[in-house]
C-alpha cells in the first residue's frame, strides 16, 4: 500500500464519526458541568451566608455517586448498547436539571442539590459506554492520542470552566444557570443521535447482573496489569485526597497572601496542563502507557513536595506549572492501559472497579488531611503525599518489563482481545 493511499495519523482521527461525536458531546457536557459547578457554588455560599456545612454537601453529592454507583454503572454499560445508553444518559439528566429548575422556582432551594445528584449518577452510566465505544471503533494504536485529546478539552476548561461560571452566574442568576445546565445536556443528546447505530451483540443464554457483577472484579484480579493499575489509583488516590482541601493554607501560611491568591496557582496549573496534554499528544506512539502514567506520577511526587516545602511564590508557581505539564500523562497513562489491557465486553465493569478505588481512597484522604495538618503541621502533609505519589510510581516499575502496560488484553485469563471495527 503506498503511504498516499493512508491518511495522515492525526487526520484520521479526527475523521472518526465516533471520535467527532463523543468530542461535541463532551464540549458540551464539560460547559455544563462548569457552569453547575460553579453557579451552584455561589448560590449556595449566598444563600447560607458561607455555611460550610452547606458547601462541603457539594462535594458529597457530586462524588458520592462516583463511589457508590461506578460498579453498578460499569456493570450495566457492558450489558446495554453504548450510543443508546449514552443519549439516555444525557436526556435524563437535561429533563432532571429542568425538573429541579422548576422546583427552584416554585419550592424549596435546596433541591438544587438534586441537579448535582442525578447527573454524578447518570455520568457512572454515560462515560463507560463512551469509553466502550471507543475501545470498538477506534483502532489501537490511536488511543492513546485520543486519550491526549480528551485530557487537552478538560484542561481548557479548568481554565476558562470557573470563568464562565462565574460570568453566568453573577450576570443571569441562578435559574438563567441550571436552564442552561439543562440544554447543555439536551444539546449533547442530540449531538450523540448522529452516531452510527449501536452493533447488535449476541446475548448470551445466562444474564445474570450478579454474575457479570462479580466477573468485573474476577477479571481485574486475575490481570496483572490491572492489579497494578488498581493498587496505583488506591495509593494515588490518597495523595490526592491528603492535600486537596490544603491548597488555600498553602497559600495563606507559606506563601503569606489572602486566600483569593489560590485562583492563580490554579490557572497556572491549568495553562500547563492545556501545554501538558499536546505535547503528551505529540509523544504519546513513542511512550508505553505505564512509562507515561509513572512519568506523571513521579513528577507529581516532586512537584508535591516542593509546593509544600516552598514558601516562596515564584518557586511555588513553578512547581505548579511543572506539575500541570506533566499531569496529563497521568490521565492518559491511566485510560490508554484500561483500554488497551481490557477486552472490549469487559470495558464498564473494569471502570466500574477501578474508578471507585481512586475515588474511595481519595474521600478517605481528604477527611484525615485536616487532622494531618494539625498534627504535624502543613509541609510535613504535603511531604507525606509526595511519599504515596513514589509508591505508586514504584508499583508501575515492574510493567516495564512486560511491554509498558501494553500487551494484549487480560492476557492472564486466556482471553482473546476484542475485534475494533473501523
Amino acid at each position: 500500500m503506498s503511504m498516499l493511499q493512508q491518511p495522515a495519523p492525526t487526520a484520521s482521527i479526527f475523521r472518526n464519526r465516533h471520535v467527532q461525536a463523543i468530542i461535541g458531546s463532551n464540549l458540551l457536557l464539560q460547559l455544563g458541568i462548569w457552569i453547575r459547578n460553579f453557579a451552584i457554588l455561589l448560590f449556595v455560599v449566598d444563600k447560607t451566608n458561607e455555611d460550610p456545612l452547606y458547601v462541603s454537601l457539594i462535594s458529597v453529592v457530586e462524588f458520592a455517586p462516583i463511589f457508590i454507583f461506578s460498579f453498578i454503572g460499569g456493570t450495566f454499560a457492558d450489558r446495554w448498547r453504548p450510543k443508546l445508553t449514552m443519549v439516555w444518559c444525557d436526556f435524563l439528566s437535561a429533563i432532571s436539571v429542568f425538573i429541579v429548575l422548576l422546583t427552584l422556582i416554585y419550592g424549596s432551594w435546596q433541591s438544587i442539590f438534586l441537579a448535582t445528584f442525578v447527573s454524578a449518577i447518570l455520568s457512572q452510566f454515560s462515560q463507560p459506554s463512551g469509553l466502550k465505544l471507543l475501545k470498538r471503533h477506534v483502532p489501537e494504536h490511536q488511543l492513546q492520542q485520543v486519550m491526549a485529546i480528551f485530557q487537552t478539552l478538560m484542561a481548557i476548561f479548568m481554565i476558562i470552566g470557573p470563568m464562565i461560571g462565574t460570568y453566568v452566574y453573577q450576570t443571569f442568576g441562578i435559574y438563567v444557570s441550571i436552564g442552561v445546565m439543562g440544554t447543555m445536556f439536551l444539546l449533547s443528546a442530540l449531538v450523540l443521535l448522529m452516531l452510527p447505530k449501536d452493533l447488535v451483540e449476541k446475548k448470551t443464554t445466562e444474564n445474570n447482573f450478579s454474575r457479570e457483577f462479580k466477573e468485573g472484579f474476577r477479571y481485574v484480579f486475575r490481570s496483572k496489569i490491572l492489579r497494578t493499575l488498581g493498587g496505583t489509583f488506591a495509593t494515588a488516590g490518597i495523595a490526592v485526597g491528603l492535600i486537596q482541601p490544603l491548597g488555600v493554607f498553602v497559600v495563606i501560611e507559606n506563601l503569606g497572601m489572602e486566600k483569593e491568591f489560590l485562583q492563580w496557582l490554579l490557572v497556572a496549573n491549568g495553562a500547563a496542563m492545556l501545554v501538558g496534554g499536546g505535547l503528551v499528544f505529540g509523544i504519546s506512539k513513542k511512550v508505553a502507557p505505564a512509562k507515561l502514567l509513572a512519568l506523571g506520577m513521579f513528577v507529581s511526587m516532586i512537584s508535591t513536595v516542593g509546593i509544600g516545602l516552598s514558601t516562596s511564590i515564584p518557586l511555588t508557581l513553578a512547581f505548579q506549572v511543572f506539575n500541570g505539564l506533566f499531569f496529563p500523562c497521568i490521565q492518559i497513562g491511566i485510560n490508554t492501559m484500561i483500554l488497551k489491557n481490557t477486552e472490549e465486553s469487559f470495558v464498564g465493569r473494569v471502570n466500574g472497579v477501578l474508578n471507585p478505588m481512586f475515588v474511595g481512597m481519595m474521600v478517605i484522604g481528604m477527611s484525615t488531611g485536616g487532622i494531618l495538618m494539625k498534627a504535624i503541621t502543613l509541609p510535613y502533609v504535603y511531604v507525606a503525599s509526595g511519599l504515596l505519589f513514589l509508591v505508586g510510581t514504584a508499583l508501575l516499575v515492574p510493567l516495564f518489563k512486560i511491554g509498558g502496560g501494553s500487551g494484549q488484553p487480560n492476557e492472564e485469563v486466556s482471553a482473546k482481545p476484542a475485534s475494533v471495527t473501523h
